[in-house]
């Protein structure tokens, strides 16, 4: 339910995991290799000697120096930029608003996220098998859909969960009039562990 691109972001994860796993065995090399030192030396130099010779064919006044040295620097800063609006576009598509309708001249219609999950919080209040309530909305591609967490108390039956779940959602449906794609996340954590079972296991 959210609009980052998971394809771009594991391919460029894949390309930044082996450019580290080169630079790392690179570095294992120079350390363990007889040899290897000497190489990347060598290497080094030769890409240093080159890199000056290239900066001396396209010569600029103080302090800039050379145009290469001035391409770089606009490299590195257009970099920069394309990383800052990637970061920036990760995640997204939550959205405060679950429902909305307008009514012609008469206005709109809003159904707030903070009211269902006021609504669930009460449905749910007295629940024993339930410790902790989440309700969250994203914006989808086929529209607004609905995320149901659910934290379980230790030892409660999933299918009790399941079905409780089912009812909020009934219910929630039967409010807004039409029915809204939910995803139900049932889950365990520290709380979980440390509060008392009433069922036996």
């Amino acid at each position: 339910m959210r609009r980052t691109n998971r394809a771009l972001n594991r391919a460029l994860l894949t390309l930044a995991g082996l450019a580290l796993l080169g630079t790392g065995a690179a570095l294992i090399a120079a350390g363990t290799l007889p040899g290897a030192a000497d190489t990347w030396r060598a290497i080094g130099s030769t890409l240093t000697d080159q890199a000056r010779t290239l900066s001396s064919t396209a010569l600029l006044p103080e302090p800039a120096r050379s145009w290469w040295l001035v391409a770089g620097v606009a490299v590195l800063l257009l970099g920069a930029v394309l990383s800052a609006a990637w970061l920036a576009s990760q995640g997204g598509g939550r959205t405060p608003r679950l429902a909305e309708q307008a009514d012609g001249n008469n206005g709109r219609t809003v159904v707030d996220v903070g009211l269902i999950s006021a609504a669930v919080h009460q449905a749910l209040n007295g629940n024993k098998n339930v410790l902790a309530a989440s309700v969250s909305a994203w914006e989808s591609r086929s529209g607004t859909a609905l995320r149901l967490r659910m934290q379980a108390r230790k030892g409660t039956s999933p299918r009790e969960l399941a079905d409780t779940a089912e009812e909020l959602i009934q219910g929630i449906d039967a409010w807004l009039g039409h029915p809204i794609p939910v995803l139900v996340r049932i889950t365990s954590g520290a709380r979980t562990r440390v509060s008392g079972s009433r069922r036996a296991r």
